[in-house]
């Protein structure tokens, strides 16, 4: 079967896909090649994929770490499923808690239950090929002998140090003789090695009922913070499944909630009612609908979406077809409106892996905000994830703070199937950038025919909130003109960062394409 889409290049970014049987994307190119080995030692697609994800926990600390949260969707070769990895918030964590400030965005008391741990042993024991310790090796080596800092990392480093410099452990870990690496400097760190080994030997038992649990623990009490070793003993991954859309033919694949991947599938219902491939590609036009039809999806989202156990309705209600069309006929085609929840009646880093036998894993992992709570437990080098900070302090609202509970989550690993067939593993890493980029990537390859490197390269808005949008270079100025003509207030880009990077593996008859966003230092190898 030909390829449905054009294999034409025309942004200039100097970045080809990789063609191969079994192949990795993601947005460093060490973490890359750890999955390419586990390829060369016999492994399968998850083989790959965990040991892409535990050796990102070290060459991109600035999005991840072993504290660090997951989720992910594996196509098995017959049927897909959905892992939701992500913690919840511990015991301690009622209303009266926090009080009206709510969540705090760093520390402590911003930490939930980090699950990434977890989503490593998962998905090997359900999938893995290899000796579980294997898929640590390239990490520990890393650890003990260093790496050499990779450029964007290095500059996000930078960025990112001032924000955490205070927080407990921070300095100590990733500040080394008191700043932060240069690009091509070494970086070593020994104790996030030995702490990988110990998870490695423990099939992760060490770091929610054994020694790290401990650590995490005394630390969190000398630092004003909830977390106990109770609530580490509690956690559990759930395969969830996932929840569908359907685009142009496709199916897409997002996890339900409490991740926003329904922000991308309501989006696209909503696109489904326009002519979208007779709007020029990047053209004022294009762009304005993807925009309106992503505001009132997060309106919907803001009000609605929780841990689905909170949910005032199910997920489904959001994405039936006649409630999509409702919400299309709010559009202005020449306006930009404020958007408001319906009615409905009834730092992060991605990777993707797939194998010659046909297993795809579309995976993503992330501390939240870059470093994420810059809380480091000593001698450990666990950094710590600031997911509780998505939670909110407002009464009654579904994703009010509480014990025991999972808050809304950015972080979405999508997947396209067609006919029942697995097409597309892809994810756009960036916060709220995430389902934004879902739907315009899915743009560009089912309207417009773009290949999926193409898609990955072409320029990206962003919606930031109310008719404030962030557009990329490269879109012309006749469509930044338009927009500017209908409403849209364009607000000033000072870090080209927050576009997000996409990672993304098309399945071919013989084989696969596998593209990585040239916004990052990433890369997509093959064996």
């Amino acid at each position: 079967m030909t390829a449905p889409f054009d294999w034409g290049f025309p942004y200039g970014w100097p970045r080809m896909p990789i063609l191969g049987r079994n192949v990795v994307a993601t947005s460093q190119p060490l973490a890359a090649q750890a999955g390419l080995r586990m390829f060369a030692e016999g492994g399968n697609a998850v083989d790959a994929a965990v040991a892409t994800a535990i050796t990102l926990t070290l060459v991109e600390p600035v999005s991840n770490g072993i504290g660090a949260d997951a989720f992910a969707i594996v196509w098995d070769g017959t049927r897909l499923h959905g892992l939701n990895a992500s913690g919840r918030s511990p015991a301690a964590w009622t209303p009266e808690y926090f009080g009206a400030n709510g969540v705090p965005a760093l520390g402590w008391n911003s930490v939930t239950v980090p699950g990434a741990v977890s989503a490593w042993t998962e998905l090997h024991t359900k999938f893995g090929n290899l000796p579980f310790e294997r898929l640590f090796e390239p990490a520990i080596t890393y650890g003990r002998n260093g790496f050499l800092v990779s450029s964007t990392v290095s500059r996000q480093w930078a960025a990112q140090a001032p924000v955490f410099t205070g927080q407990p452990g921070f300095a100590e870990a990733f500040l080394p003789g008191g700043r932060t690496p240069k690009p091509g400097e070494l970086f070593r760190f020994p104790d996030h090695a030995d702490t990988l080994e110990k998870i490695a030997a423990s099939r992760g038992a060490a770091f929610y009922r054994g020694e790290f649990a401990e650590k995490l623990e005394a630390h969190a009490i000398a630092n004003g913070g909830a977390m106990r070793v109770g609530d580490l003993a509690a956690h559990r991954s759930d395969w969830v499944g996932t929840i569908t859309g359907t685009y142009r033919g496709y199916t897409i694949h997002e996890m339900p909630p409490n991740g926003q991947g329904i922000i991308a599938l309501i989006a696209l219902g909503i696109l489904s009612h326009f002519d979208m491939a007779s709007l020029p590609v990047d053209s004022a036009d294009s762009v304005h609908l993807q925009i309106e039809a992503l505001k009132l999806a997060f309106a919907d989202a803001q009000a609605y979406v929780a841990d689905i156990d909170d949910m005032p309705l199910p997920p489904e209600r959001l994405l039936d077809e006649e409630y999509s069309r409702e919400r299309a006929a709010q559009i202005d085609l020449e306006h930009a409106k404020p958007a408001s929840a319906g009615s409905p009646r009834g730092g992060t880093v991605y990777l993707t892996a797939a194998d010659a036998a046909g297993m795809m894993v579309s995976m993503i992992q992330s501390n939240y905000l870059g470093f994420g709570s810059g809380v480091v437990v000593p001698g450990t080098g666990i950094s710590l994830q600031n997911r509780g900070s998505c939670f909110l302090a407002a009464q009654g609202h579904p994703n009010q703070v509480g014990p025991g509970k999972r808050p809304f989550h950015t972080i979405i690993p999508g997947f396209v199937t067609k006919d029942g067939a697995p097409l597309l593993s892809f994810g756009v890493m960036g916060g709220q950038m995430q389902p934004q980029g879902h739907v315009q990537v899915l743009v560009r390859i089912a309207d417009y025919g773009q290949n999926p490197q193409t898609a990955c390269d072409g320029p990206r808005f962003r919606w930031v909130q109310g008719q404030q949008v962030c557009c990329e270079k490269g879109f012309p100025p006749a469509t930044l003109d338009g927009l500017r003509g209908r409403g849209h207030e364009l607000v000033p880009v000072n870090d080209y960062d927050q576009f997000g990077s996409c990672q993304a593996i098309w399945r071919l008859d013989d084989g696969y394409v596998a593209a990585s966003d040239p916004r990052r230092d990433g890369q997509a190898v093959a064996f």
